[in-house]
């Protein structure tokens, strides 16, 4: 579910859920006069194309693996999801670019998107999740809520590098899908379990909103009442003061 919220005047989040492929996709996109919406739209649909058409049968290189996390899972069974991945957020970035240029926009200007997801690679259990800007994704699994992306923002350097005065907005990226030539995606893989919960969603739902709040309504959240529960989190967002377009995906692992 996606909402304006009480501010903006249009939508510039999208979102992407494509059974068939098992993937799953937030963009929360930025450049005024449309050009936000137009690229988180184009940055999903280039890459969910790009994994479509991908073979995943390509030569790996054990590098790319980001396999310190303690979900991740043995890097043979899942480095050609993880290049896939890697070349699809690269081959939408080259688009959005591309485009950029050609409307006469430099390096670091222009439209531009996050872009956040996980795709279902196979059927045994594992996840690959990719990131890029600060729309997040949360796993609520044995009644704990844990973020499984970092907000890759100045506040959040910041936070990190034990600043606690003049920090900079919370909404300053450190990349996005677009702007420059290059970026760095973080992509990694992951095991799921059945039951676990799953909430992909915009800095307008959780910017304002206290992390408990959110655990709230993910504990009381089951197969039947999701679309509920993605209302239930707009509305929160909305009462904690969000002054952003609001999205919010659920979903259960069965």
């Amino acid at each position: 579910m996606t909402d304006v919220g009480l501010v903006r005047n249009s939508n510039e989040d999208n979102f992407l859920i494509d059974e068939e492929l098992g993937l799953v996709v937030v963009g929360d996109g930025m450049g005024g006069h449309l050009g936000g919406e137009i690229a988180s739209v184009n940055a999903i649909v280039a890459t969910r194309d790009f994994i479509r058409s991908s073979t995943q049968s390509k030569e790996t290189d054990p590098a790319l693996m980001q396999a310190d996390d303690p979900d991740a899972t043995r890097p043979d069974e899942m480095m050609p999801a993880v290049i896939t991945l890697f070349e699809a957020l690269e081959f939408a970035n080259a688009q959005l670019y591309t485009e950029n240029l050609a409307n006469h926009n430099g390096e670091g200007q222009g439209m531009g998107t996050t872009l956040t997801g996980l795709w279902q690679y196979l059927d045994k259990g594992l996840l690959v999740v990719f990131h890029v800007g600060d729309s997040r994704l949360y796993r609520y699994r044995s009644d704990e809520l844990s973020i499984l992306t970092r907000d890759q923002t100045l506040y959040q350097q910041a936070i990190e590098e034990g600043i606690v005065e003049n920090l900079p907005s919370r909404n300053l990226l450190l990349q996005a899908i677009g702007p420059n030539a290059t970026i760095k995606p973080e992509v990694k893989s992951h095991t799921y379990q059945k039951g676990d919960l799953y909430l992909l969603c915009t800095d307008g739902l959780y910017g304002k909103t206290p992390h408990f709040a959110i655990e709230e309504i993910m504990r009381n959240t089951h197969a039947q009442n999701l679309e509920q529960s993605c209302t239930d989190l707009i509305n929160l967002a909305k009462e904690n003061g969000s002054r952003d377009n609001i999205t919010a995906v659920l979903l259960i692992c069965s």
